[in-house]
């Protein structure tokens, strides 16, 4: 069982089971809980034959954060793939749709980045190794799943590795609130890697000095910018859409 670790809450559990039941060794639930909610999913974990132990909070408490559980542990093996860019790279068959985040430390915001960018079908999460959260296993809660369905990548140095994609014609926006070119009038070719900020910080300079081109997202209302997540998913779904219809893009 090496390489075997916990996850908790209901959305990322049932995620796995699904994805790959034989990943998961046991299912701890609060013995105290036993409305349709938890039924169903003991239902649905013992239909595929996962053994099921009943146990009180504190024990669940001792596996997972207290009182973020919701009463549901899971043990599991390690499932995610060890990619590096190049390896990822290599394996496409289509133009690259990566999401690049400069230091995002929330981890509820890493998990929601991680759910936009599985339902935007972009083929990998890049993050620097330092000033970044990681794979918490909160994040894998809010993520509902796509923690282990998205390539998560933590490199060593970003600006190095933009410059590597850049050298793949893979070409590197940044949405920056700054920019003058705003998202829906910009030229953007297929294959794209899109760089986002920190949490009320925006990107690094040096970040911002490396990407090819900075656009905006046309904010019409009185609020200043938009959480991570949500900005990651307006130009994540704006690439597949161009996609999807040929319209404002160049050839990859």
């Amino acid at each position: 069982m090496s390489g075997a670790s916990f996850i908790h809450g209901f959305h990322a559990i049932i995620a796995r089971l699904r994805l790959d039941a034989n990943s998961v060794h046991e299912l701890y639930c609060d013995g105290a809980r036993a409305d349709p909610r938890m039924r169903d999913l003991v239902k649905l974990a013992e239909g595929l034959g996962l053994r099921v132990l009943q146990v009180d909070a504190r024990r669940l408490d001792g596996m997972a954060p207290p009182g973020r559980h919701q009463g549901v542990v899971a043990r599991v093996d390690a499932l995610r793939r060890q990619f590096s860019v190049e390896d990822l790279l290599d394996e496409l068959k289509e133009p690259p749709l990566l999401l690049v985040l400069d230091g995002v430390q929330d981890p509820h915001n890493l998990g929601a980045c991680l759910r936009v960018a599985d339902a935007a079908g972009c083929h990998a999460v890049i993050a620097p190794k330092d000033l970044a959260v990681g794979l918490s296993a909160t994040v894998i809660k809010v993520a509902s799943g796509a923690a282990d369905s998205v390539p998560y990548i933590a490199v060593t140095n970003l600006a190095r590795t933009l410059r590597e994609l850049k050298e793949r014609n893979i070409w590197v926006v940044g949405a920056d609130a700054v920019a003058s070119e705003d998202l829906y009038a910009a030229d953007l070719p297929a294959a794209l890697a899109w760089v986002l900020g920190a949490e009320g910080e925006g990107l690094r300079r040096l970040t911002r000095e490396t990407c090819d081109q900075l656009v905006k997202i046309p904010m019409l209302g009185q609020v200043e910018s938009l959480n991570v997540s949500v900005a990651s998913g307006v130009v994540l779904f704006e690439s597949r859409r161009r996609r999807s219809t040929g319209a404002g893009a160049r050839g990859a």
